[in-house]
C-alpha cells in the first residue's frame, strides 16, 4: 500500500467512523474553532482534572480533512497532561509547516498521515483546526497564530 493510499484509508476512517465526534457530558471546557475561508466548524469539548484530559469530544460540520484531523487530535490528546497535548499540537502546526522531523512526526500517530497536507495550502487551515482549537483552549488567545 502506497503513502496516498494509506493516507485516503486513515481519513476516510476517522471522517466516516470519527470515535470522538459527541458532545462530551460533563466537558470543563468547551470552545468553538472556525475555518473562516470555507466554512468548516468544530465545539471542541474536554473534560480535565488536575490539567489531565480525561475525556474528549467534537461537534460540527466541515470537510473530511478538518473532522478527520480532530478526531486523530482526540485519539492523541485524551489521556495526556496539558503540556503534553500542547506539545503535540506543537508538533503537528511545524509538520504541516515542513519543520518537524521525522522523530516528532512518529510521535503524532495516524495524524502524521496528514504531513502531505503542507503542499495543499487550501486544505492547511481544514487540517488545523481542530488543533488550534485546542491551543486557543490552553493559551491565551493573543499568542494563537490564525492556521499557524
Amino acid at each position: 500500500m502506497d503513502t496516498k493510499e494509506l493516507y485516503r484509508e486513515i481519513l476516510n476512517e476517522h471522517n466516516i467512523n470519527p470515535e470522538h465526534k459527541n458532545a462530551v457530558e460533563g466537558a470543563t471546557i468547551e470552545l468553538c474553532g472556525v475555518n473562516p475561508s470555507c466554512g468548516d466548524n468544530i465545539t471542541l469539548f474536554l473534560k480535565t482534572e488536575n490539567d489531565k484530559i480525561v475525556d474528549g469530544g467534537f461537534t460540527g460540520s466541515g470537510c473530511a480533512i478538518s473532522q478527520a484531523s480532530c478526531d486523530m487530535m482526540l485519539d492523541l490528546v485524551i489521556g495526556k497532561q496539558k503540556e503534553e497535548a500542547l506539545h503535540l499540537a506543537e508538533i503537528f502546526m511545524r509538520m504541516i509547516k515542513g519543520t518537524a522531523t521525522e522523530e516528532e512526526i512518529e510521535e503524532l500517530d495516524e495524524a502524521g498521515a496528514l504531513q502531505d497536507i503542507a503542499h495543499m495550502p487550501a486544505r492547511v487551515k481544514c487540517a488545523v483546526l481542530g488543533w488550534r482549537t485546542l491551543k486557543e483552549i490552553f493559551e491565551p488567545k493573543d499568542s494563537v497564530e490564525m492556521g499557524k
